[in-house]
């Protein structure tokens, strides 16, 4: 029976199980046994080993080896099914019980969360769903789970076992007769997995396959907004693991649903999802003619919708807009606009939005030179990421800290830093950024000496600006290329060739800053080899 729990078991849940009538092929020889016969059986166990010794610190529960557990557990599901699903309804009506009506807090959500996944296992789904999951974990449209109690992975361990063989990309199970769920369960449920495996895994294939899936069934029941939803989630996919003419495609199909819906709030996310894209490509005047649109109609109506992202999407565009004003030169009103940005996350109480633009005033901030207000954005990001578990935003801070950390001196930690948040956002699945992330590498393996390496990290960086089509990043990192090249003496025509295309990308894509950067640098290496001309010429001769 132990095979029911991935855990230590209280000896009440077991109760349940023990209570007549007998669980067929499993509980007969245990029903109605005395207190005494019970410790006696308990006492055989452990003496085999197959039971764990009590636990003073947590009397009244019963463990074992996971291997013993994980055994037994598929015995009992493969051999005995019908046992295996009536100790499952048992344990759902009491779990269920176990809790309070509106749970306050993790601890007294979890008998929900066990419950809910009992009742899968029992093959109750309607019930898990529509008696506990929707009501009681996530209070209708509240996601009180999610939003309040940031339990998103607990929300996940649910959610997976709607599916068939508890697997992300096999089927929503449909259930027995009396249980089985609806098209429009099935699409509410998709699009939870999709939300919160986005949320905690980014890049993760499934998330794809969900909102794909989700978009199938937004079409056959004829749901707008849930369409939306499925397709910006498609788009927020794209954005981070695919090339951006995909990711366009996606974002313009995005856009003629909201044109066709006539809704504002949808509006507002399309030219988010157009205008964001256009900024990673590196195009900012076509950037800001989205964002500006978007900001607009946030700013001149009072928007109303069912979409839950509508927040988020509001605060994005505004930084998006932000971005591509300081590209274009327009460095005060790009601050007071990302400023606007905070403001508002905080305001409406959004911690998603505030992550992103957290993230965008460090961007700011790593463009401006000021490693200390880079370092105290990215340790609100690291904080704030890892209360509310936003996986796609944590290692992006602690990369940030790195490179802050390493400018200030401390290269060895700061490279660390660094490497280990790379390695991390990689594991999600994202690949958006990671050139940002591999110049900041480069910049900080210079500062130690290590210019060999660091040249490595463009290289790789440079591949995937080409691979991607990244090209925000495009102009620094040739500028970057002729500053190590530089370093290392390398051959002239190489170094004027990476200073000359990053004066040229920059020119290309309007980005004044950048243009400025660019030359400065090119300048500075001018100078030093003209100082050098200089130093070995003969006492009469003077390079023109």
């Amino acid at each position: 029976m132990l095979g029911l729990f991935d855990r230590s078991v209280d000896e009440k849940a077991l109760g349940t199980l023990l209570k007549p009538p007998a669980i067929g092929g499993l509980t007969e020889s245990l029903t109605d046994l005395s207190p005494t016969e019970w410790r006696t059986v308990l006492a055989r166990l452990r003496r085999a080993r197959l039971l764990a010794g009590e636990d003073p610190q947590n009397r009244g529960h019963l463990d074992t080896h996971p291997l013993v557990r994980e055994y037994y557990g598929e015995q009992l599901q493969s051999q005995l099914t019908e046992a295996w699903k009536e100790c499952n309804r048992r344990l759902f009506n009491y779990y269920r019980t176990l809790a309070p009506p509106r749970p306050e807090s993790f601890g007294e959500m979890e008998p929900l969360f066990l419950a809910a996944i009992c009742g899968c296992n029992a093959g109750l789904f309607r019930e898990a769903l529509h008696e506990v999951y929707i009501p009681r974990i996530q209070r209708g449209n509240a996601a009180f789970a999610a939003n309040v109690l940031g339990a998103r992975g607990a929300l996940l361990s649910v959610l997976v076992h709607f599916f068939e063989h508890g697997r992300w990309d096999a089927s929503v199970q449909m259930g027995v007769e009396g249980q089985s769920l609806t098209a429009e369960d099935q699409l509410f449920i998709l699009m939870q997995a999709g939300l919160y495996l986005q949320a905690k895994r980014g890049g993760a294939p499934e998330v794809r396959i969900c909102y794909e899936r989700a978009e199938s069934l937004c079409h056959s029941l004829n749901r707008p907004h849930l369409l939306y939803s499925a397709l910006i989630g498609q788009w927020r996919y794209s954005h981070i693991t695919d090339k951006l003419t995909a990711t366009m495609q996606v974002a313009q199909r995005v856009y003629s649903l909201a044109q066709e819906q006539n809704d504002s709030a949808l509006l507002i996310g399309a030219y988010n999802a157009l205008s964001g894209t256009l900024y990673f490509m590196g195009d900012f005047e076509a950037a800001l003619r989205y964002a500006i649109r978007g900001v607009q109609i946030w700013r001149s109506e009072s928007v109303q919708s069912q979409v839950q992202e509508v927040g988020a999407s509001a605060v994005s565009v505004l930084c998006y807009e932000g971005q591509a004003r300081w590209h274009l030169g327009e460095i005060a009103s790009s601050q007071t606009t990302l400023a606007e940005a905070i403001s508002l996350a905080k305001e409406m109480n959004n911690m998603h939005g505030l992550a992103v633009a957290l993230w965008h005033a460090a961007v700011f901030a790593y463009y401006d030179g000021n490693p200390a207000e880079v370092e105290r954005l990215a340790s609100k990001s690291i904080e704030l990421s890892t209360r509310h578990h936003f996986a796609h935003w944590l290692p992006q801070g602690e990369v940030l800290r790195g490179w802050a950390c390493s400018t200030s001196g401390d290269t060895a930690e700061g490279i660390s830093w660094i490497v280990d948040g790379i390695e991390e956002f990689r594991a999600t699945g994202a690949l958006r950024g990671v050139p940002f992330f591999l110049a900041l590498k480069a910049e900080a393996l210079q500062l130690a000496d290590r210019t060999f390496e660091a040249l490595e990290a463009i290289r790789e960086a440079q591949g995937l600006v080409e691979r991607f089509e990244e090209r925000l990043w495009r102009a620094d990192l040739h500028r970057l290329r002729g500053v190590l090249l530089t370093a290392m003496g390398a051959d002239e025509t190489q170094i004027e060739a990476s200073f000359c295309e990053a004066i040229r990308t920059a020119r290309e894509q309007k980005s004044i800053p950048l243009v400025r950067r660019a030359e400065a640098s090119y300048v500075e290496y001018r100078s030093k080899k003209q100082a050098g001309q200089e130093d070995l010429a003969p006492p009469n001769f003077r390079p023109a």
